[in-house]
């Protein structure tokens, strides 16, 4: 079963669901996406966990004030307020590609509500030997948003990420639906995208934070050295964490969950240990 909820902070009503019983598992989506990303490993994982997933301010089913200025500080506030209105002071959290960053900013500015944490292909541009090409790549979609419309600048941005179709397939059709009702790529390409590649995790923050933290890639991922895969293995040197490698690609929870899901879990169980 499925219970839903939501919860205001800071203008914007946020959309939660919440799934199964257990050790409480926060799951950030990244760009474009809503509690709908994990839809196919949240069920799998409510098993043992309760499993909390959520629109994020901005995106579908939450509100979205304008003016918007987006601030990922304000992104890892919000996961706080969803895990308090769910009746949780602090929980093991999963952040995939955007949601990762926003993780990321959690573990720095709120440590006393992360259990511990993976952090799943975060496309921290910075970090990398060729960030300067990166930060021009992005700030490239964001001019042509502009010049040549939003669907042009998302063309050449989901060229980059090299998604196999197959995963698309696999997308709930109500999540798909959703997004694009609600314009999410727009918001991604207009809003989240440059404060989250422009992004630099306070890593000696992190490290005194005394977070449990585990970075993440998939296999696919890193064979094919996608920039965010290639942030992972340089980000758990920095934080000096274990490196694990996720089946697949940069969204195989859609079209692989079993397998995905079992290494998210023995992750979590590591690090409870």
């Amino acid at each position: 079963m499925v219970q839903s909820g939501r919860v205001k902070t800071e203008g914007d009503e946020l959309y939660y669901e919440v799934r199964g019983e257990g050790d409480p598992l926060l799951m950030i989506s990244g760009g474009n996406g809503d509690a709908g990303f994990y839809s196919y490993v949240a069920d799998i994982l409510a098993e043992e966990y309760q499993v909390i997933t959520y629109d994020r301010r901005g995106n579908s089913r939450s509100t979205r004030s304008d003016p918007q200025n987006f601030e990922v500080s304000q992104q890892a506030r919000d996961a706080v307020a969803v895990l308090q209105a769910v009746g949780h002071p602090s929980a093991y959290v999963f952040g995939n590609s955007g949601g990762a960053i926003f993780a990321l900013e959690m573990a720095a500015r709120h440590p006393q509500a992360v259990k511990a944490m993976v952090i799943h292909e975060p496309p921290v541009v910075r970090v990398l030997p060729d960030a300067e090409k990166w930060q021009r790549f992005f700030a490239g979609i964001y001019r042509t948003s502009f010049r040549f419309g939003v669907q042009m600048a998302s063309f050449r941005f989901n060229l980059s990420l090299s998604i196999p179709f197959s995963a698309f397939k696999s997308v709930p059709k109500d999540f798909q639906k959703r997004v694009t009702e609600a314009n999410n790529e727009r918001f991604l390409i207009r809003h989240e995208m440059l404060p989250s590649v422009n992004y630099m995790p306070d890593i000696e923050r992190i490290k005194q934070s005394g977070v449990k933290m585990i970075a993440a890639a998939g296999k696919m991922t890193l064979d094919k050295r996608k920039y965010y895969g290639r942030t992972a293995p340089i980000l758990a040197a920095k934080l000096g964490c274990e490196m694990v490698t996720f089946p697949g690609h940069h969204l195989s929870f859609f079209d692989m969950p079993q397998e995905w899901a079992a290494v998210l879990r023995d992750a979590l169980h590591r690090m409870s240990r």
